[in-house]
């Protein structure tokens, strides 16, 4: 029997910024691969239903061109971010880069942008930068991505308190190792958490699996996906959003159904169950 599940907020805190985020969101990475067409009737379809949280980058080739087409006269219904790479995050070259970006995306401003993964230039530096950004009116907030916990230890020595948005990784049932330090990090600093690559890299449980089935069955009992259950399961904590890709506009439709699904604690405890975060790995997992 279906049951209805209980209602969940659409939207998050985003941090400590004052802003706030659709819990569940819209990756790009990929996104110009393929049907164009298809990708901006997704990024359209997704918007219609609630998911405004559209994550982008320079590094992902003409995303943000694709990008700029599908909001197009939709940019105030947006929580639009884009980053920065590592090569380019200097004072100066985050500040280029972040112009660059602008002008893919047709617009005059992000709500958050972010260092893509950490590299050689000092994070003063490239925090400086970002903070310009900032005064400038240009980012609304700044995060980063990729960062474990020691890592935020020293972006937090060289940020003011409350300024670090948000801290993008990757996280899937099968691949859970940022619960053991980083999203307590991120709790007790009040800063949000986006998980990119929810549904895994081409490696969705699969049904025939023991925990592919035990996702199958609490999908049935909600009348849900098991992906609906997955993005359930990754945002049940209050901090957390996700950023999964639509390749089709229904398959954005159904990433925007898990916004009203919420798990009780019996069927978190199967998941947990079916999928163990296992020992925490002496480094951050990254694709």
């Amino acid at each position: 029997m279906t049951k209805s599940p209980p209602h969940r907020p659409a939207t998050r805190p985003f941090g400590r910024t004052g802003l706030s985020a659709s819990v569940i969101g819209q990756g790009t990475w990929y996104i110009d691969d393929g049907d164009r067409a298809a990708a901006v009737a997704a990024l359209r379809r997704g918007l219609d239903l609630g998911l405004t949280h559209i994550d982008t980058a320079e590094l992902y080739g003409d995303a943000e061109v694709v990008v700029a087409e599908a909001i197009a006269g939709r940019r105030d219904d947006c929580f639009l971010v884009s980053k920065v790479l590592p090569g380019n995050a200097s004072r100066a070259g985050t500040i280029a880069a972040c112009e660059r970006s602008l002008r893919r995306l047709k617009t005059d401003r992000l709500e958050c942008y972010l260092l893509h993964w950490r590299g050689d230039v000092p994070l003063a530096e490239t925090v400086a930068g970002l903070e310009d950004l900032v005064r400038a009116g240009k980012i609304r907030s700044w995060g980063v991505s990729n960062f474990d916990a020691d890592d935020l230890d020293e972006l937090a020595a060289v940020a003011d308190d409350g300024h670090i948005a948000c801290n993008q990784v990757l996280y899937h049932l099968q691949e859970r190792a940022i619960e053991h330090a980083v999203i307590p990090w991120c709790e007790r600093h009040g800063v949000a958490v986006v998980a990119y690559s929810p549904f895994g890299h081409d490696a969705f449980p699969s049904p025939r699996s023991a925990g592919g089935r035990a996702i199958a069955a609490i999908a049935e009992r909600h009348g849900a996906t098991p992906r609906q259950v997955a993005l359930a399961f990754l945002t049940r904590r209050p901090g957390v959003l996700a950023i999964p890709k639509a390749a089709s506009a229904a398959h954005a439709a159904d990433n925007a159904a898990a916004l009203g699904l919420a798990l009780d604690e019996t069927e978190i405890a199967a998941i947990d169950q079916a999928f163990p975060r296992g020992p925490e790995p002496r480094h951050l997992p990254i694709i």
